[in-house]
C-alpha cells in the first residue's frame, strides 16, 4: 500500500502508466495537486520500518541481450549497515520501456524476505522469464515483445539501484 503525503496525491499507486506529466529531479512521476509539498509519497508501497539499516549494492544481470525464452539471472548484494539483526524484504521492478500496448512505470515481479546480522551481507538471486517479461496484449494474447527492459532493486517501490537489457 502507499500512503499519500495529503489527501490531494490520492490516488496514488507505484504502478500507474506513463501519463506525459513533469517528472521531478529523481525522475518521480507521483504528484499532487498542491504545489508546496513534495509530490513523494509519505509511504510508498512496500515500505517498511525497521531497527536497522540495508544498502544494495553490486546489481547484476548475466547478460545485456537475451533471446526470448530464455531466463535472465540477477543478483544484487545487501547489507545490514546498522546495529541491530533484521529482516528486509528484497524487492524486484521491471519497465517495459517501449511496447505495443502501454505499460505501468514499474511492476513488482519478484521479492524475497532476508534475515541479516550487523554487518552481514548476503548476496540474493532472482530469475526474469518470459512470465515476468511479457503481457497480454488486446486480443488476450500472452506476448513477449523485443525491446529495452529496466530493472529497479530495493526496500519499496522507490528502488533507485537500477539496470537495463534488451530482449531481441
Amino acid at each position: 500500500m502507499t500512503f499519500p503525503r495529503n489527501v490531494g496525491q490520492i490516488p496514488i499507486y507505484y504502478n500507474d502508466y506513463a501519463t506525459g506529466r513533469f517528472t521531478n529531479k529523481d525522475n518521480n512521476v507521483f504528484w499532487s495537486h498542491y504545489s508546496d509539498v513534495e509530490k513523494t509519497p509519505l509511504y510508498p508501497f512496500g515500505f517498511g520500518l525497521s531497527y536497522t539499516s540495508f544498502e544494495y549494492s553490486n546489481l547484476k544481470i548475466n547478460k545485456k541481450s537475451f533471446a526470448k525464452g530464455e531466463s535472465a539471472q540477477v543478483s544484487v548484494t545487501l547489507k545490514n549497515t546498522g546495529k541491530y539483526e533484521g529482516k528486509e524484504v528484497v524487492q524486484l521492478y521491471i519497465r517495459d520501456e517501449f511496447a505495443s500496448v502501454v505499460r505501468p512505470v514499474k511492476e513488482l515481479k519478484g521479492f524475497q524476505l532476508v534475515n541479516l546480522k550487523p554487518g552481514e551481507t548476503k548476496t540474493l538471486s532472482f530469475t526474469l522469464t518470459d512470465r515476468e517479461l511479457g503481457f497480454y496484449n488486446n486480443n488476450g494474447d500472452f506476448v513477449v515483445e523485443p525491446g529495452s527492459f529496466k530493472i529497479m532493486l530495493g526496500g519499496s517501490s522507490d528502488a533507485k539501484l537500477a539496470e537495463e537489457f534488451v530482449v531481441m
